[in-house]
């Protein structure tokens, strides 16, 4: 489907720095090499989508980062998709303006900031193989840290290459997303009627344009409340994503993926 150009977390996400000794501990850390981003656009107002949505879910996912931004301009065709929102369809317009593109639509693939057409597990292999080649330009870490009910996710980003580190104030933006598995909906009108959809790695927030400081790094804190569980999110299909972009030309210098292990979870 094509379609023109035309907060703060109100599930409690709030920015902290934690002061309590650690209870338990999961963590990633980029590597030598980058790993691509795969970005699907899609929405369940989309009868073309599902597809696509299940294509992502079954993905390998330890060479590649995706994520599935849920985009809001098809609510109006009859069933409105739970998980979309407006800054998706922003993010998704930028992207095709980086491309030239004078539209968007769904479903679309996009792959270190480039439109991914002709999606297949072959074509996403050959890309995961070019970007090994690429050595990483920014090194990643993520920490999830239990404390009393609460999940702590600590980010850090730093610049490796010199040239990105000359332009980081202008180019470089760092985002961090929260997203969720085994989602599913029953959909009740619009062109997936009667359809049960179920989806993986939602993006549930994303967070950013933030900036790297002037030793080139990135670091902040945030505290996952507990009130999530109240509004039906669940800590056990969450994880989070760390990407660095450049905001010039879109493209991704490196991406990391952690999903909330047990041990964050205070799971035994």
């Amino acid at each position: 489907m094509l379609q023109g150009n035309a907060m703060l977390f109100g599930f409690g996400l709030l920015f902290s720095v934690s002061q309590h000794a650690i209870a338990a501990e999961c963590s990633a850390k980029s590597g030598a090499t980058t790993v691509p981003l795969l970005e699907l656009y899609t929405s369940e107002g989309c009868s073309s989508c599902p597809p696509a949505d299940k294509w992502l879910s079954g993905i390998i996912t330890d060479k590649v980062t995706p994520l599935a931004f849920h985009v809001d301009y098809w609510d109006y065709i009859g069933w409105k998709d739970k998980f979309s929102k407006a800054e998706y369809s922003d993010r998704q317009r930028k992207i095709a303006a980086f491309g030239g593109a004078g539209f968007v639509y769904t479903p679309q693939f996009v792959i270190n900031g480039r439109d991914f057409k002709g999606w297949d597990n072959s074509r996403l292999n050959q890309s995961v193989t070019a970007s090994q080649k690429i050595a990483s330009r920014a090194n990643l870490s993520l920490d999830a840290v239990q404390e009393n009910g609460k999940i702590i996710l600590k980010t850090t980003a730093q610049l490796t290459n010199s040239a990105d580190a000359q332009n980081k104030i202008k180019d470089t933006d760092v985002f961090v997303a929260i997203y969720e598995n085994k989602l599913v909906s029953q959909v009740k009108a619009g062109e997936n009627s009667g359809r049960e959809l179920k989806h993986d790695y939602v993006v549930r927030e994303l967070f950013g344009a933030y900036q790297i400081n002037n030793q080139n790094e990135f670091s902040k804190n945030f505290t996952l409340s507990p009130e999530w569980a109240k509004r039906g999110y669940k800590f056990e299909n969450m994880g989070a994503v760390m990407f660095v972009q450049n905001s010039q030309t879109g493209e991704i210098l490196q991406s990391l993926a952690l999903k909330f292990c047990a041990a964050a979870l205070g799971q035994h």
